[in-house]
């Protein structure tokens, strides 16, 4: 099936009128209250969902994942305050691999719903394989249309991306926060110049190059001192827009075990900044374990799935 005939992101996405979520520089954060109700799921309103459980989900199940996400934003509305921030500064990107879309869609409802009564940003989901999030996207767009929800949620494509699987990504993510060489930037660009053929110019794609920070032989990414000449090179691609860095830090246990990575990413993301003269506002950096201690680093995405799906289904 072609990328035209599945529901893509929405608003936001790489044909529309721009890269940066509604809530930010970068993508959908928690707004100015943070925290919201404690309890339950936001009741329906005119501009939200409609009230009722979403099919293939128990009412205790979706229950219990509207809390959850109702305290992550508790903590990063708390971690701003005491880090001296805007909430509205710092993206969620909420990451659903492996969890069902029934549980995708009642969080995306909830979300849309406290969006629409609060004024915070729509719904950010973030997947790290392409078939299971094109599948997904669409069984959640149709659960959504079911519960009467006019507005889909945004994607972030969060994954290591093969560049022979990159045609597929065109169309369907309003952001990639993982390009870490020349030659998938280049089979992006080409796919996005076709992908908005018609146009006067190509609607570029938002993309954050992902830094291997602390040098893991394991993990993807592009070497810091490599990062320079990636960027330049992406910046030469019309077809794409470098939004920032995205980083995985090594598994340190301890949340304070990794403040010198993020530390060390944002001091890169500001040298880069002065060297190519381009704002690069987006820090991708922060999950459920050390969001905190992100947030007093620079962090503007936060990708969070445990804290806020629970634990991964076991395949």
């Amino acid at each position: 099936m072609s990328a035209a005939k599945l529901p893509g992101p929405g608003p936001g996405g790489p044909c529309s009128s721009g890269p940066s979520g509604p809530g930010g520089p970068c993508s959908s954060g928690p707004g100015p209250s943070g925290a919201g109700p404690a309890s339950g799921c936001a009741p329906g309103c005119a501009s939200g969902c409609a009230s009722g459980s979403v099919a293939g989900l128990a009412p205790m199940d979706e229950q219990a994942l509207c809390q959850r996400f109702d305290k992550v934003l508790a903590r990063i509305a708390q971690a701003a305050e005491k880090a001296g921030r805007n909430p509205k500064e710092i993206g969620l990107v909420a990451v659903s691999k492996f969890h069902p879309a029934a549980a995708v869609a009642a969080l995306a409802r909830h979300w849309q719903n406290r969006a629409a009564n609060e004024g915070l940003p729509r719904p950010c989901f973030g997947e790290n394989y392409l078939q299971e999030a094109v599948e997904k996207q669409a069984e959640v767009a149709a659960l959504l249309a079911a519960q009467g929800c006019a507005h889909l949620p945004e994607w972030h494509f969060t994954g290591h991306l093969q560049s022979n699987k990159a045609k597929a990504l065109t169309g369907r993510f309003s952001l990639l926060h993982t390009l870490d060489s020349e030659k998938l930037a280049r089979i992006l660009h080409k796919n996005q110049v076709e992908w908005c053929v018609g146009q006067p110019l190509p609607v570029p794609f938002p993309v954050l190059i992902q830094v291997n920070i602390g040098d893991e032989g394991q993990k993807s990414g592009v070497n810091p001192a490599a990062l320079p000449s990636l960027a330049r090179a992406v910046m030469q691609l019309p077809g794409l827009e470098l939004r920032g860095l995205m980083c995985l830090p090594p598994d340190a246990g301890e949340a304070e075990a990794v403040r010198p990575y993020f530390a060390a990413l944002r001091r890169l993301r500001d040298d880069l900044q002065q060297a190519l003269g381009l704002a690069l506002p987006c820090l991708s950096m922060g999950m459920s374990g050390d969001l905190e201690t992100a947030v007093q680093e620079g962090s503007t995405l936060l990708r969070v799935g445990t804290d806020i799906f629970g634990p991964r289904p076991v395949l």
